[in-house]
């Protein structure tokens, strides 16, 4: 049976027990560890979800659950089917449970996997006992005690994921058929997508507002009267008494905020070092204060996908799958928690490991405890750390992890034991120094730095930090010596120079410090982070510029809308408040419906009123998210997509991207394309202007072909620079005289511009009439292939120059062959071996070992549309952060099992024969899921996408 692994060993009872887990990558382990009796399988993730509304049976397209594949009007009851690709394996799973005699639901011990668990019991109806086995390692101890702490579903969990699933469902729903109708088409809105673009769009707009200002200072190089050695370098604090402005000191509009300060210009800055010059330095104060440092707690998710970014550059998707990996191989513990806490064997294998790598003294007398901030903290086992009672060493696992897997792992174990270690601690000495100038002005300069005494637990790790603004400003620094000094004690001057200094606009967020400002306001749960990210880059929303996340010009349309016209649903207390109400729902504390009808219907809503509907939002007005979409008159479309960029010059995101518009010094209007490339806050109005003339009217004109007497322009488009040629529509030829025009007879087509994009070292402003003629050429046919006869010509394509023979395309070595290749280096190339895209033939990129399902070998190979995993028989794309270099078995695995659980896909038929309808799914009854067939493609492309 696919993906099916029956266990050796026994336990003699003679019962035989079914257990399905989420991921086909945990069945041999987990079947290893249960022994004989058990088998063990794989829902691969979700079995059912809430349709598509036009994926509803007919005759309930029309009724209360027409609209959302929900009953608003019924206690929003969801109607529920299985998925089309889950369907097979639905069938599979009903098989495997007629010769069972128990059923152990051992999915995911979060809400989702308590969810799962439950669709699993509606889907496949079992006439069997069934419970819930959860586990949250993978040793054979935990999947022991999993087996002996058996339990009922939790329906707390499940009516807290099914509210947030229909919460989605109605947001997405009502929301994003206003940004259709406003913005552009196939846009969506979320309840913790909108939000998170929001927080990356008003970063930018604090970026583009910003003013830098300028600020000088003294940074002097002083050391002991008549001593060899002990120099150090003092900044200028003071002058006459009153502090020296730092970056700090600045608003973003430029101007200097603090009162009372001195501002040093450049000038002012070279007049006080030269009436410094020969002055009498002396210590006037040295203060010494104990330091420590505590270390930081155990990984959660949030925390951990933070330094995931921080220190190995890894997206927050790919430490999360890199850890889900690590979770499947019984490496770690799971990696979806909001508990920092450790358990008593973990407590004890971090100490005793602290212990035996670093000497007793790095360990206190007593384990650590940290507080979780997360009310709902108690869903997760504990934190993220090494598997097991005793910890793997990294280098006990050199041979078994490698790449992104290995460093995760270390990064994950070093945190975990340096957690139970002892704070590191040091001294932290302030000196200050002064003299009087030649001019009477009194200069005072400060020196700070701290020795660590102590390592304590830096000797095993120290947590990373995001970019902060007025770096500039530090005083001191870890690990700095000072000499000795004492009050009084003269210095000499090695050197007195002059520092400016800009002061600088607040960073980008990157994906470390937006997870972390989505944690520190409560939006969203830190398990969805890493999608909601990976939501709004792959919407166009936000795009990624090195490791800051920058807003496109769509997302600043989009967030204004929504800002003017929603301001409660993209209000960050608000949501924090949603999240509040809905972790109560899954204590039992608030009642589901209650909710989702205040938040649908509003508080004037049937039902709405009670006091139990949840205590985040009950102190705030609810309007309801009902009918959003219904009066959108107040609502200017071209002004919501217009952005003032300054001096006359305005942006609008137009339907083919953003563009620019201004009036000519002439009166005649000017536009020009905005190139991807360009970040918001780096179109300044000279930046604008610069790109209104050069594409005049968009287009840069470069003369006339000679041939057609067209005019030929070069232009910046939104992929790109290229040429093209303008094509007058040309007048209908009139009628003979006593002929009447042919009622519906077809307008004549209008001729299509030939275009062609520019080759890599062109640029729009400086290529020639000649070149664009050369490049308007193309194709250019080489000549004919004496023994085929076809035809042999030279194009320029997506993926670069390339030939054509009938359907034998060959990649060509460089852009200027296409002008150059003649038919004897053409009949060469052809009479190679082909290869994709003009590349040798490769072996495969990795070699993985076996697969766990089919035995065959799985290797990574580099294909047309990327690279991908294969076991000879079935292929799998890898997902945008698996690394081809890093990727392991297990992931490989993973991705294959995905794709033959999908099977082939569905042939086109002619006609969609109508079957009977099904019964509503409620919640409370089995459902009977075999879902209506999809609706044509294009107008599943236009749903909406929820959270």
């Amino acid at each position: 049976m696919a993906g099916r692994t029956t266990a050796k060993a026994g336990t003699g009872d003679g019962v035989r027990r079914l257990v399905i887990v989420e991921s086909p990558s945990k069945i041999a382990k987990i079947a290893s560890y249960l022994g004989d009796g058990y088998d063990v399988e794989a829902s691969v993730g979700h079995i059912r979800d809430l349709p598509q509304p036009s994926q509803l049976p007919e005759d309930m397209k029309k009724g209360p659950f027409g609209k959302f594949a929900v009953n608003v009007e019924g206690s929003f009851e969801p109607y529920y089917v299985v998925d089309a690709d889950k369907r097979k394996k639905v069938a599979e799973l009903r098989r495997l449970l007629k010769d069972a005699d128990e059923l152990l639901l051992a999915t995911d011990g979060d809400r989702e996997g308590e969810a799962i668990a439950w669709h699993l019991v509606q889907a496949l109806e079992p006439k069997i006992p069934y419970s819930r086995m959860v586990f949250y390692e993978i040793t054979p101890e935990a999947i022991r005690r999993a087996l002996d702490e058996t339990r009922p579903i939790d329906d707390r969990l499940v009516d807290a994921q099914e509210t947030r699933r229909i919460l989605d469902r109605l947001y997405g729903y009502e929301l994003s058929p206003v940004l259709w109708r406003k913005v552009g088409a196939g846009l969506s809105a979320g309840r913790v997508q909108s939000v998170a673009t929001r927080l990356v769009v008003e970063r930018e707009r604090e970026r583009m507002a910003f003013r830098s200002a300028s600020y000088w200072d003294l940074t002097g190089t002083f050391a002991p009267a008549q001593q060899d050695g002990g120099a150090f370098a003092a900044r200028l604090v003071q002058v006459d008494g009153a502090r020296v402005a730092t970056g700090r000191d600045f608003a973003d509009t430029g101007e200097l905020r603090t009162a009372g300060v001195v501002h040093l210009d450049e000038a002012a800055a070279s007049s006080l070092a030269t009436a410094l010059d020969g002055a009498d330095f002396a210590v006037r104060s040295v203060e010494d204060k104990p330091y420590s440092r505590r270390p930081a707690a155990p990984f959660i998710t949030s925390s951990l996908q933070q330094e995931g970014a921080r220190k190995l550059r890894m997206t927050a998707r790919q430490t999360m799958r890199t850890a889900q990996s690590l979770y499947e191989g019984g490496y770690i513990t799971y990696m979806r928690t909001d508990s920092t806490v450790l358990s008593e064997q973990a407590l004890t294998a971090a100490r005793s490991q602290a212990r035996e790598l670093y000497g007793a003294e790095y360990v206190p007398d007593r384990p650590r405890v940290y507080a979780s901030k997360s009310k709902n903290a108690q869903e997760a086992h504990e934190a993220i750390r090494p598997a097991g009672e005793v910890f793997r060493t990294p280098a006990q696992l050199a041979g078994e992890l490698s790449g992104d897997a290995f460093r995760l792992y270390e990064l994950i174990w070093k945190r975990t034991v340096a957690s139970q270690m002892q704070d590191a601690r040091g001294t932290t000495a302030t000196v200050r120094l002064g003299a009087r100038a030649a001019d009477g002005r009194d200069a005072e300069f400060s020196a700070s730095g701290t020795v660590i005494t102590f390592r304590g637990f830096l000797a095993a790790y120290e947590e990373g930090r995001d970019e902060a603004r007025h770096g500039e400003d530090a005083e001191g620094g870890t690990d700095r010596r000072l000499p000795q000094l004492v009050a009084g004690q003269a210095l000499d001057v090695q050197d007195l120079r002059t520092d400016g200094h800009e002061t600088t606009p607040p960073p980008r967020y990157t994906e470390a410090s937006l997870v972390k400002a989505l944690e520190e306001r409560s939006i969203g749960r830190p398990s969805t982070y890493a999608a909601t990210i990976a939501t709004i880059q792959d919407r166009g929303y936000v795009r990624s510029k090195g490791s800051a996340l920058v807003p496109t010009w769509l997302a600043f349309a989009v967030t204004r809308l929504l800002e003017e016209h929603f301001p409660r649903l993209v209000d960050y207390d608000f949501t924090a408040a949603m999240e509040e109400d809905l972790d109560a729902i899954s204590r039992g504390e608030a009642d589901r419906v209650r909710w989702l009808t205040r938040f649908y219907f509003g508080d004037a809503g049937p039902g709405a009123e009670g006091g139990d509907a949840g205590a985040g939002t009950a102190g705030m007005t609810m309007e309801g998210v009902k009918g959003l979409a219904d009066d959108l008159g107040s609502i200017d479309a071209r002004e919501i997509s217009t952005v003032e960029i300054g001096e006359g010059v305005v942006l609008r995101v137009g339907r083919y991207g953003p563009y620019l518009e201004a009036t000519g010094e002439d009166g005649a209007p000017l536009k020009a394309s905005v190139p991807e490339d360009i970040a918001p806050d780096e179109l300044t109005p000279a930046r604008a202007w610069e790109l209104l003339t050069t594409q005049s009217d968009g287009d840069r004109v470069l003369g006339t072909d000679p041939a057609t007497g067209r005019t030929v322009v070069a232009r910046t488009g939104r992929y790109g620079p290229y040429v093209t040629e303008i094509v007058e529509e040309e007048a209908p030829a009139a009628p003979a005289e006593g002929d009447k025009p042919r009622r519906g007879a077809k307008k004549a087509a209008k001729a299509k511009p030939r275009t062609a994009s520019l080759f890599k070292d062109m640029q729009v402003e400086s290529v020639t009439l000649e070149q664009a003629l050369q490049l308007l050429s193309l194709p250019r046919v080489v000549g004919v292939d004496p023994d085929s006869g076809d035809e042999i010509t030279a194009q320029n394509g997506r993926f670069g120059p390339y030939l054509k023979k009938g359907t034998d395309s060959r990649s060509l070595a460089a852009e200027e062959q296409l002008f150059t290749v003649t038919l004897e280096e053409a009949l060469a190339i052809y009479a190679q071996p082909k290869t994709r895209r003009g590349q040798t033939v490769k072996p495969p990129l990795k070699e993985l070992g076996p697969d766990p399902e089919s035995g065959q070998p799985v290797v990574v190979k580099e294909g047309r549309f990327g690279p991908y995993a294969t076991d000879g028989t079935t292929n799998a794309t890898l997902r945008k952060d698996d690394d081809p270099e890093t990727i392991t078995l297990e992931r490989a695995a993973e991705l294959l099992a995905e794709k033959r659980a999908k099977g082939p896909a569905p042939k086109k038929r002619a006609a969609a024969k109508k079957t009977a309808a099904k019964t509503t799914a409620a919640k409370t009854t089995a459902a009977k899921t075999a879902t209506a067939k999809r609706a044509a493609a294009k107008k599943a492309a236009s749903a909406p996408v929820e959270s």
